[in-house]
């Protein structure tokens, strides 16, 4: 099945994890794959953007060790009795692209290298309520988190315990001279939000990234994200 995504991928490997790290895409017609691999953490995303359509997503640690990279899964919009559980996955890096195999072979382009400020790995720590910034419950199963690469990003809202999974949105972003920039390719509860391109104030302290500005429905924002 085409959404089945990468669970029962057989391909062959490449010796070194760390340089499968950033953004990485497969069209196969107006389906896009969209994976990101980011301080030990990967997330996927299948969507159509023309049709703004949203298929599924799913995501989860990783490590790589002796050609293949393995992890557990965090999230399954599509299966929530895989989270939780171990996945496995053989590779191989051709120059800039990924040789996988499932039914068929298949070529992911790789769009960046994650070698920006922005890049990693976030969650949510705190979020401004009546006026001061108040802190969010960071040691519990449910969590917000973000993934970016050098130029693309993934948010979820998730349960690690139960595998509900809430929400997601991701597409591509800029990050310059204190403003983010998003410019929004799928998000899974309205697809009229696709296309949209929303601007927020944005900063860098050590390991926490300051962010204030509208959503998509156009309420006010402000958040610190920090690495997980």
């Amino acid at each position: 099945m085409k959404y089945v995504l990468i669970l029962s991928i057989i391909s062959l490997f490449h010796p070194r994890q760390d340089t499968l790290q950033g953004a990485w895409e497969y069209n196969n017609g107006d389906t896009t794959f969209a994976m990101i691999i980011v301080d030990n953490y990967m997330s996927v995303a299948m969507y159509n953007l023309p049709g703004k359509k949203f298929y599924g997503t799913m995501g989860g640690t990783v490590t790589g060790s002796k050609g293949e990279i393995s992890g557990t899964m965090e999230f399954n919009s599509m299966d929530k009795s895989t989270v939780g559980k171990p996945y496995r996955m053989r590779m191989t890096r051709i120059g800039k692209d990924l040789l996988i195999e499932r039914s068929r072979k298949e070529t992911w382009k790789m769009i960046d290298d994650s070698n920006k400020d922005l890049a990693g790995n976030w969650r949510i720590t705190q979020r401004e309520q009546n006026g001061t910034l108040t802190p969010i419950h960071t040691t519990g199963a449910r969590k917000t988190i973000k993934i970016l690469s050098a130029t693309r990003f993934q948010w979820a809202a998730i349960n690690t315990e139960t595998g509900e999974f809430s929400g997601t949105g991701g597409g591509r972003y800029n990050f310059t001279n204190g403003k983010y920039v998003e410019l929004i390719d799928f998000f899974s509860r309205d697809s009229s939000r696709v296309g949209m391109s929303l601007s927020f104030n944005a900063k860098l302290d050590q390991k926490d990234w300051y962010h204030s500005g509208k959503s998509s429905k156009g309420d006010p924002i402000n958040e610190v994200w920090s690495r997980r």
